[in-house]
């Protein structure tokens, strides 16, 4: 008797056994989203980072520990500081985005010497879906999908973010209907 992890196999790109590939839009920004990604987030299924960078052609996914491209104009998006109600002037032309669990990417924030002096855009706190694809540590706590959902919202308007939000709301679909656990909001 095969197993039904034989039988349907996770997609290579997406990682989800019931494949997001044709459902991920195309989203162009004008803000390069470079998302660092943390080595143990390379094979889950549940990581976010992956499916907003093959959503949008203007990203770069790099690895923790590989060097970081030029970053000219650009701003780290962590919760640090005061939230940003309004765009920054002149607005970012790259947003950084730390793609690991949220105790891996306080390290990752510390360890890499090229974030700082960087601005940082903090988000606005803001209401939790009603399923999650992880438990968030805090109120607030989104995923790197939704956080950089919210900060193209803020530099670029609803259009962007929507496409994002709804690819979001897919995956966790997806997840529940594999029967995998989704944590509530």
């Amino acid at each position: 008797m095969a197993s039904a992890a034989v039988d349907n196999p996770r997609c290579e790109r997406c990682l989800f056994r019931d494949c997001l590939c044709a459902a991920i839009p195309r989203v162009a920004t004008r803000t390069q989203i470079v998302i660092v990604r943390h080595q143990s987030e390379r094979h889950r299924s549940s990581n976010t980072g992956r499916l907003a960078h093959a959503a949008l052609p203007n990203s770069v996914l790099v690895d923790y520990r590989e060097p970081l491209p030029p970053l000219a104009g650009a701003w780290l998006l962590f919760p640090e500081g005061e939230p940003a109600h309004a765009a920054p002037e002149p607005p970012p032309r790259q947003l950084i985005v730390l793609d690991a669990t949220w105790s891996q990417a306080r390290r990752m924030y510390r360890k890499l010497g090229a974030l700082r002096g960087l601005p940082v855009l903090r988000l606005p706190d803001a209401a939790m879906p009603e399923a999650r694809l992880r438990e968030s540590p805090a109120p607030g706590r989104v995923s790197t999908i939704e956080a950089i959902a919210r900060a193209l919202r803020l530099v670029e308007g609803d259009a962007v973010a929507a496409s994002l939000e709804a690819l979001f709301a897919l995956a966790v679909a997806r997840a529940a209907a594999s029967g995998r656990n989704i944590q509530p909001g």
